[in-house]
């Protein structure tokens, strides 16, 4: 069980039939051997859980990993107006190659892909 730095990069949409490298997420969360969110972990160690969103031609975004009864999130600013919550991520393998979803600022669900996981540092 270690910290590890996730990123995450558009996969293909109606927008970008490509996906993009461009769009995406970069995360710290703590996983566990299996590559699941560690909910214990990140108890423990939720100012290192940090987010950064960044889209071509946007101003890149900071954040974090939260948890509320509804699941996990990113979040930028206190409060929940801005929460993107994210689709499954309690289950979900953070596996290079693997996909998960994402419903943005926008209220769209877009697809990501798990291209990177590395130690966190």
């Amino acid at each position: 069980m270690s910290l590890k730095k996730i990123r995450l990069e558009l996969a293909r949409t109606a927008d970008f039939p490509e996906g993009s490298a461009g769009c995406g997420y970069e995360f710290n969360a703590p996983l566990t051997r299996l590559g699941l969110l560690d909910i214990d972990r990140w108890q423990r160690d939720k100012a290192l859980c940090t987010v950064r969103r960044f889209w071509q031609g946007e101003k890149d975004e900071l954040g974090g990993l939260v948890h509320r009864r509804s699941g996990w999130m990113f979040s930028y600013k206190p409060g929940e107006d801005d929460d993107e919550p994210i689709f499954r991520f309690d289950s979900h393998r953070f596996k290079v190659g693997e996909y998960v979803s994402i419903t943005e600022h926008d209220g769209i669900e877009r697809p990501f892909r798990v291209v990177a996981v590395t130690p966190a540092g």
